[in-house]
């Protein structure tokens, strides 16, 4: 039994050896990215049973994938390799501050094969929870039609719904964006958003408003990340926030709210209270920037602990 499921494009992502505009980077180190991915990566590191489906080309890149994946304990029994589609690509541009952008080379994707009868319903069965975020469905109409199944099907079967808005404006529009997320937002249990997706979506970036939303559309836990201002959540009875955690020097921002994500469903699986779920959560995003790379900083659970202070270092 996996504690989470999620569906999404994993990629091979390039990262710039050096930093600034992307033309003049001429040298990239290979790595494996991809939001959802990144999740369930952040999640098995912290000790739970992740699974994740999806599709790769039958290629080295795929391969590659399909092997890292294994290595970090996912369990990857709903993941195929199809003959003549590329595995999707992204070449990532970083500044100096550690901010960038990312350029998608992902058509035609492998996940064009993934229909939505492809989904094996005994792996809703047997999970707790189903991870969705913005970016698969962004991809194409058809991903789309894939996670109106996977939210049925867990509905079905009694599993939790966590959702990331995670909203990626060069994939698709913000109507578009906002039809799409909010037909699910009556299922979801947990909402993870930031101000910028919550203002996108709901039309306010009032922490009370937005509350008032997610009464609205009987959400249990709504999480907001507030950056350099920490996070909070709304329970259902009360507002808890927790400040964010000091970061030495950010090398790369990517990732971190997929570590920030990992952290809440830790927390929420292990019936944390709300306090610590967010003083977790905070403390593995700023893990996670201070080092290159999608999911190259997403700790272990002992990791956190150390970080947090908790579990003493021992260096030699």
């Amino acid at each position: 039994m996996n504690d989470i499921i999620t569906i999404g494009d994993a990629m091979i992502t390039f990262d710039p050896s050096s930093t600034g505009p992307l033309r003049f980077s001429d040298s990239f180190n290979r790595k494996v990215g991809g939001a959802e991915f990144n999740v369930a990566i952040g999640c098995s590191r912290l000790g739970l049973k992740a699974g994740w489906i999806g599709r790769l080309g039958k290629d080295e890149f795929g391969r590659h994938i399909y092997n890292f994946a294994r290595g970090e304990g996912i369990d990857v029994s709903e993941v195929k390799l199809e003959e003549g589609y590329p595995t999707s690509l992204n070449f990532k541009e970083i500044q100096a501050d550690g901010s960038g952008k990312t350029f998608y080379y992902r058509h035609k994707s492998p996940t064009e094969t993934l229909l939505p009868e492809s989904l094996n319903e005994e792996s809703f069965q047997h999970a707790k929870l189903l991870h969705i975020t913005g970016v698969f469905p962004a991809i194409s109409k058809q991903n789309i039609q894939v996670i109106d199944q996977a939210v049925t099907l867990a509905h079905k079967h009694g599993v939790k719904i966590s959702m990331d808005p995670n909203i990626r404006l060069k994939l698709w529009s913000k109507e578009k964006a906002r039809e799409t997320l909010l037909k699910w937002m009556p299922y979801v249990d947990y909402l993870l958003t930031g101000l910028d997706e919550a203002e996108l979506l709901f039309g306010t970036s009032d922490v009370p408003e937005l509350i008032e939303r997610a009464k609205h559309y009987n959400i249990t836990h709504l999480f907001v990340k507030l950056g350099e201002g920490g996070s909070l959540v709304w329970n259902g009875n009360e507002i808890t926030e927790a400040p964010a955690v000091k970061v030495d020097k950010v090398a790369d921002t990517v990732g971190a709210g997929d570590g920030f994500d990992a952290g809440v469903i830790c927390g929420l699986l292990n019936d944390w209270e709300p306090k610590r779920i967010l003083q977790f959560a905070n403390t593995i995003g700023a893990m996670v920037v201070g080092v290159y790379g999608d999911n190259e900083g997403l700790p272990y659970f002992e990791d956190v602990l150390e970080r947090l202070g908790e579990k003493d270092t021992v260096v030699r």
